[in-house]
């Protein structure tokens, strides 16, 4: 794997499927200089969805053009109530991509526990993947994950899988454990889009650019990641070919990446303490229950994530996006936000929290500063 993966979920024509006719040929030549671009430079992993709409459709051409030998395919599925339909739904993914097989197969977000049982009970999608391999029609069987962190530990631990597409970066440490528990059982580690998910870091950021030098927030992300050896490869989702260029330029830094990042990581958790305190810092989601076991589902633990990070590094637009997804964006980002949150009922949910008495005003300017008008997620849209 290289440690950078083409992504494919920024450069379709649309997020549902579409004709040929539809589709913008200026948009097409886009998809197939991005993929040329991705290739020259090495990144020959390319990844795609069932649910990313065209995506599939209009790499099928490209895909024609390239070297399959040297390409390593991957395509993701969404668990479905019945074998039958996984099937019929990976064989729409297959004729549209134009291929005899894929290198690699994901169950597309298994994002809670009746999604690990339509995966993993007989008669379920697995047992399909299992056929498909011995068809010779796929390679390696993986899952992705918006999950909470138990739920993708049940998953790691059905030892079912060759690898796992989950969220993992500085400002998400919460799944740290699952990606040492796949490490453990020689799993491929791919995070989900540490560029976007992982800060917006994209954006000028003003404060964050600064503490980041003399790399860039994306160029700290990205070695950050790649720093730990369990991490094998990081999405890029690229909507352009140049938009390769500013992690390509990390890799410069590639082989010391734990020792570049290092004086960064500590000024940027400097000023994080100076603005929050060391012990939240370090221990702000100590004993607090999952947003599926809280009235009304608010998702605390996201909440005050969204704050940790967004309030002492100026990531008020990551947080935003993300905050008004809750309640908005089904198993992919699930639970709700303080809006929904019963206040008589808050207190015996938090009472285990050696900050209960901070958490209620901190719900609170949560609230007031990201709270804006609902948001979706892209192939919502």
């Amino acid at each position: 794997m290289p440690v950078f993966s083409c992504g494919g979920m920024r450069y379709q024509q649309s997020w549902s499927d579409v004709s040929w006719d539809q589709v913008d040929p200026a948009g097409q030549r886009n998809i197939e200089a991005t993929l040329q671009r991705s290739v020259e430079l090495g990144i020959n992993h390319i990844e795609t969805a069932r649910g990313y709409g065209s995506s599939e459709m209009q790499l099928g051409p490209v895909l024609k053009g390239l070297s399959r030998e040297k390409l390593i395919v991957q395509t993701k599925v969404m668990p479905k109530p019945t074998a039958r339909e996984f099937r019929d739904t990976f064989e729409t993914s297959m004729r549209y991509l134009g291929l005899e097989y894929v290198d690699l197969l994901s169950i597309h977000g298994i994002n809670h526990l009746g999604h690990v049982d339509e995966t993993l009970r007989k008669g379920g999608c697995l047992e399909v993947c299992r056929e498909l391999q011995r068809e010779g029609r796929v390679r390696f069987v993986g899952f992705s994950t918006h999950a909470t962190p138990d739920v993708i530990s049940e998953a790691i631990r059905s030892d079912e899988f060759d690898y796992v597409n989950l969220h993992w970066y500085f400002v998400n440490d919460l799944n740290r454990r699952c990606v040492a528990e796949a490490a453990q059982r020689d799993m491929g580690v791919f995070i989900i889009s540490p560029n976007d998910k992982g800060g917006k870091l994209y954006l000028e950021l003003p404060k964050l650019r600064p503490l980041c030098a003399p790399l860039t927030p994306m160029q700290f992300n990205d070695l950050y990641c790649l720093a730990r050896p369990e991490v094998h490869t990081l999405s890029l989702g690229a909507a352009k070919p140049s938009d390769f260029d500013e992690h390509v330029a990390a890799l410069e830094h590639y082989e010391r990446a734990g020792a570049v990042t290092e004086a960064i990581d500590r000024r940027i958790r400097d000023e994080m303490e100076r603005v929050l305190g060391v012990d939240w810092c370090r221990k702000w989601f100590t004993r607090l229950p999952e947003f599926n076991e809280i009235p009304c589902e608010v998702n605390l633990i996201e909440i005050l994530r969204l704050w940790t990070y967004a309030k002492p590094l100026g990531l008020t637009e990551w947080a935003k996006f993300r905050y008004n997804m809750l309640g908005n964006a089904d198993h992919w980002f699930p639970g709700e936000h303080v809006a929904r949150l019963d206040w008589d009922r808050l207190e015996p949910i938090i009472r285990n929290s050696p900050f209960a008495e901070r958490i209620p005003g901190i719900l609170r300017e949560c609230h007031e500063l990201f709270h804006d008008a609902p948001v979706k997620r892209l192939s919502q849209s």
